[in-house]
Parts: structure tokens; sequence; C-alpha cells
């Protein structure tokens, strides 16, 4: 996928030059919100292993829960990401850009709270344990200019890792990501925030984010919010 450009329609916020997958595991923004942040995420399905169509089954709602062990309880989970990145570059959509997908979870990020509504969500194919590819380096830098022509609020110090948004629940992308290599390849708008490292969060901020954890497992769960 090297060199190849990719346009995001600001219309409808479908890119063009993807394969297009709408996931049913997605609602409205609320109003009045800006999408002011980009979230790179890592996912392995099976766990260690890369099967990218596993991954498309989870977010699309079809995962099989008794290919895989693990699967019955993953099977019953409502997420999604505005895109997937495969090892050979390929990208797929399965949320417009203009909605909110449901990729971060319980997560905070400056302070604030339900970073799917201000956000856009990456998943690559890949884990902790190892590195990804030029493809996925490639699509992912050519994928994340196309965002930001269209959401110009995000700049290099708004890309962060799942990890910075959910400290001490997600360790994606992982310590294989090249950061460096990543916001320097996108073009000098981004290279600023190459060489910085990512800021580490407040306790503040930590305590607003375990808040928010516990209120949602208790909405998961249905015990009583108190």
């Amino acid at each position: 996928m090297k060199d190849r450009e990719y346009a995001i329609d600001g219309r409808t916020g479908i890119a063009h030059g993807v394969t297009v997958l709408l996931s049913p595991h997605c609602d409205r923004r609320p109003a009045g919100i800006e999408i002011d942040l980009l979230v790179i995420h890592a996912v392995s399905l099976p766990p260690g292993e890369f099967d990218t169509s596993d991954v498309i089954d989870l977010f699309m709602g079809r995962l099989n829960p008794t290919s895989q062990p693990g699967y019955d309880e993953l099977a019953t989970s409502r997420v999604s990401a505005h895109f997937l990145v495969s090892r050979e570059g390929q990208i797929f959509q399965f949320v417009p850009i203009m909605a909110r997908a449901w990729h971060a979870g319980a997560s905070v990020f400056a302070g604030r709270v339900q970073v799917n509504d201000f956000s856009v969500g990456i998943e690559l194919i890949g884990s902790d344990a190892c590195a990804f590819t030029d493809d996925q380096y490639d699509s992912l830098c050519q994928l994340t200019k196309a965002i930001g022509s269209i959401c110009p609020r995000i700049t290099g110090d708004r890309v962060v890792g799942h990890s910075d948004v959910a400290p001490g629940r997600k360790t994606d992308p992982g310590p294989h990501f090249d950061w460096k290599r990543y916001l320097a390849s996108v073009g000098s708008r981004w290279s600023l925030a190459a060489a910085k490292p990512k800021p580490e969060p407040s306790d503040h901020q930590i305590s607003r984010y375990l808040a928010w954890d516990l209120l949602c497992c208790q909405r998961m769960s249905g015990w009583p919010a108190t």
C-alpha cells in the first residue's frame, strides 16, 4: 500500500480507496462535539495470532462464539473502530468519521472522559509482542493525513495510544509501535511531537478515569450507580 493516498468525504465521513464494512456498533456523536483526537490501537485475534477476519467479525457483531476458546464472552462485546489496518496494509472502515465508534471504552484525555465522543479510532492488527509491518506504517500514515484533512484540530500532540487514554487498563499499541517513525512520516504538521514523550496522566486524570471506569462497569452489570 506504499504511496497510496486516501481521501475522506467530508459530508459522509467515508474514505475512498478502502474497504467499507459498516458496523452496527456505533452511534451519533453528542451535538456540538469537535473531533480533536486520534487514538491508535492494536488488536490480535485469536490472542497472539493475526486473523483479520476474526477482528472484522468482532466489529460487525458476528463473531462465532464457538470458533476459539474465549470467544463466547468476546462475541457478546459491542465494540468497533473507525478503521482497521491489516498486516498487509489493507484498510477497512467500519464507522463513518462523523459518527461515534465504540473503540476506547472507559477513557480520559486531558481531563475529558468519554474519549469516544471526540476521537477517531484506528486499530492495527498486531500485539505487544512483535513489531508492526512496513505496509501498516505506510497505510497508517496515508490514512492519518486523510483524517487530518477533515479534522484539522487533530495534530501531532493529539495522536495517542489506547494505553494513554486508558492507563492501567490497556497497553496497546504496545512497546513495538514506533511513534517517532509514524509521526515523522506523516509530515511536518505532525512531526513536532515525534521526539516528545507521551505525557504521563496526572493523578487527577487517573482519578477521573477510575471513577468513569467504575461507572461503566456498574452500568454494564446492572449495579446501581452510587
